[in-house]
């Protein structure tokens, strides 16, 4: 169990490290969006090249993360994702900066597929939610430590600091990979064979039990990707935050999703992944319709539902993980969920691109049309209810 607990952590501090590096280009977004002088549509850009070229090499990926061991592959991913963040930090001018962020998530999109593998390898379907809550709630230190210490240091600096930070976090989370993840070898369904990429394709597309979990991946990023990234540049226009103040969203949204996402990983585990999710995705809706409605606000009550947002998206997140990840058997988990990562991201960054498009700024500064957004979110986000009870576990265990 010691063994165990070690490795959850240094999963949970890649997904840290990861998560704050996409995150933190939101809450940037007023800053980057006065120091290069663009346009929404082409802050959204920003956002969704990440996504997107995570997308694609989480598709390539997924012909590769199956043939080797994972530890070997996480090390060079992660040393990829480090340099890429470099990159991020030196960069000197908007297209520069994009660029960066395409080589960041080339490298960053292949680390969640690989981090919910090595959990389906290590740890049985019965004690998953709880693995999946404890990795998972690196969102919620990202959000409550990583984004505002970020955004402290980007404030007394400037925007380049949190991507020299998170650089530096990163090499020492490389050598927390190579002492303790596991070189675990991937079994094979035919002897020592390879499956040729056609046939990686085939095992995932011809699984109708896998097509369905990619379906329901896709229609939670679009539910929710079409208005994270706009939530901060919203706040500061439309509701009267100034830019330090949108630290307080990711701080009081991560201090309770610290405590919240364990919680929901031992509910998925006592009570059944479609329940939880049920209840979280129902909720989850609430604070949509609010968000995207408001005007002029208190701070404390945006707070207040900025928050609710946070823990019900959360919540949904962790009943989805733990049951998207058992639709797999071992010998083609890698791929399948390399596959449903590039869904994941593809999907996140064509929500980015098309919120960019429906919003519009006004003549007062004002951002627009964010409420037909919401409508949208809502009710994608409504139909995975019925989409989740399709889905079957088919793999309760696999290497010990």
């Amino acid at each position: 169990m010691q063994k165990e607990r070690l490795l959850l952590w240094t999963l949970a501090a890649i997904n840290f490290t990861h998560i704050v590096d996409f995150m933190i280009l939101m809450p940037l977004g007023p800053q980057l969006m006065r120091i290069f002088t663009i346009s929404p549509q082409e802050f959204g850009l920003l956002v969704s090249s990440y996504t997107f070229s995570a997308g694609i090499s989480s598709f390539f990926g997924a012909f590769i993360l199956d043939k080797y061991d994972r530890r070997s592959i996480l090390i060079w991913v992660f040393l990829g994702f480090l340099l890429g963040t470099l990159a991020c930090a030196l960069s000197p001018n908007y297209p520069f900066l994009l660029f960066s962020r395409i080589l960041s998530g080339l490298f960053g999109g292949l680390t969640s597929a690989l981090i919910f593998a090595i959990i389906g390898d290590a740890i049985p379907d019965q004690r998953r939610g709880r693995a999946m809550g404890l990795v998972m709630a690196a969102f919620s230190v990202a959000s409550v430590v990583g984004v505002p210490f970020g955004l402290f240091i980007a404030s007394k600096s400037n925007w380049h600091a949190p991507f020299f930070f998170l650089a530096i976090l990163a090499m020492v989370i490389l050598v927390l990979i190579y002492k303790f993840v596991p070189a675990v070898s991937v079994p094979t369904s035919k002897g020592n064979s390879k499956p040729s990429p056609m046939e990686v394709i085939r095992r995932v597309t011809n699984n109708g039990n896998q097509m369905r979990a990619i379906s329901l991946t896709v229609m939670m990023m679009l539910g929710q990707f079409m208005v994270i990234p706009f939530l901060s540049p919203f706040m500061v226009a439309n509701v009267g935050f100034s830019e330090i103040q949108l630290t307080y969203i990711y701080m009081a949204g991560g201090f309770f999703t610290v405590f919240t996402s364990p919680w929901v990983g031992r509910l998925t585990d006592k009570y059944g992944k479609v329940p939880i999710f049920t209840l979280f995705m129902s909720l989850n809706v609430i604070p949509i319709a609010i968000i995207t409605h408001l005007g002029t606000t208190p701070i404390l009550i945006a707070l207040m539902v900025s928050t609710l947002f946070f823990v019900t998206s959360n919540g949904r997140m962790v009943p989805a993980a733990a049951l998207i990840t058992g639709t797999a058997k071992a010998e083609n988990r890698g791929s399948f969920l390399s596959f449903n990562s590039a869904v994941q991201q593809l999907s996140s960054g064509l929500a980015s691109f098309l919120g960019g498009l429906i919003l519009v700024e006004g003549t007062d500064g004002k951002l627009l049309n964010f409420e037909y957004i919401g409508f949208i979110a809502i009710v994608i986000s409504l139909l995975c209810i019925p989409l989740i009870r399709r889905i079957k576990v088919v793999d309760v265990f696999s290497v010990n």
